[in-house]
């Protein structure tokens, strides 16, 4: 059965096809072309199946979202498919997941790579989305090193000193690479996005819950219950409200908003800002 006869079909990407990005993704996709990238092939198999039987026009393609040519080869097939209007881009490594050169390997430099490459296929009117983190507002970085990150190509962030010798645990390499997200987004929203008439943001949650979590749930300190309890919401969140705030970033009610970052925390971050939490 045919169930779409349309031919010409605007395309959604998501990159990192796990349960936040994939409940948004949900929000606006019908009737719209959907290339899902992963690393995994099984979970590839399973997105996929999911959403056709849920009748969504999907399919994958395995993508290294650490290696810059891998991804530019995702983004030339999104564009061969059709206006790229939709990017969403999920993947990446907690703390927990990997040591500080993985970390700054995916959740920073491979997050350049996709940005950079999707900033060359975008459609006019087309908007992007990066999930960042909460952890991009607890280390901060001092206003000069920012300067350079924004004027440094993304092969060679990796080679600023400042990252490098701040960046030497998972937890500090998380937070700064959280925090370059949101600097990449803003670069690209005054350049190469800008040109093709498009626009990205970016979007931080706190503590939500998903089955990657678990791995930070686990982990020896009770951080995450101590900052749950500390925050003004007192509770987790969940994708679907995630989603919510992800369909209306890259939705038309969001088209003045670009090159900024959503934080999404329930309060988390105030607490810490205010001395009423303290990370230490």
């Amino acid at each position: 059965m045919i169930f779409n006869r349309n031919e010409t079909k605007e395309v959604v990407v998501l990159l990192g096809a796990g349960s936040m990005g994939t409940a948004i993704i949900r929000r606006f996709a019908a009737g719209r072309k959907i290339l899902f990238g992963d690393i995994s092939q099984a979970n590839l198999d399973r997105v996929c199946e999911e959403f056709t039987r849920s009748g969504y026009d999907a399919e994958g393609m395995i993508v290294n979202a650490m290696d810059r040519e891998s991804i530019e080869q995702f983004a030339a097939k999104a564009a061969s498919l059709g206006d790229v209007k939709y990017y969403v881009h999920t993947a990446g490594a907690s703390p927990s997941q990997g040591t500080p050169e993985h970390i700054l390997k995916l959740d920073m430099t491979g997050t350049g790579y996709a940005v950079d490459a999707f900033g060359k296929v975008m459609a006019a009117g087309g908007a992007g989305l990066i999930i960042s983190s909460q952890t991009g507002y607890m280390f901060p970085i001092p206003y000069d090193v920012e300067q350079t990150i924004l004027n440094t190509p993304t092969e060679e962030l990796k080679n600023i000193s400042w990252i490098t010798d701040n960046a030497t645990r998972s937890g500090t390499a998380y937070m700064i690479a959280k925090r370059i997200n949101h600097l990449q987004a803003m670069k690209a929203a005054a350049t190469s996005w800008k040109e093709r008439r498009a626009r990205i943001n970016t979007l931080s949650p706190g503590i939500i819950v998903t089955p990657l979590a678990y791995d930070e749930f686990n982990a020896p300190g009770n951080t995450y219950q101590k900052m749950i309890d500390a925050s003004s919401a007192m509770r987790t969140a969940s994708s679907d409200e995630i989603a919510e705030a992800g369909a209306f970033l890259l939705g038309e009610h969001a088209g003045f908003i670009t090159g900024t970052d959503l934080l999404m925390d329930g309060g988390v971050i105030s607490a810490i800002r205010t001395g009423a939490y303290s990370l230490r």
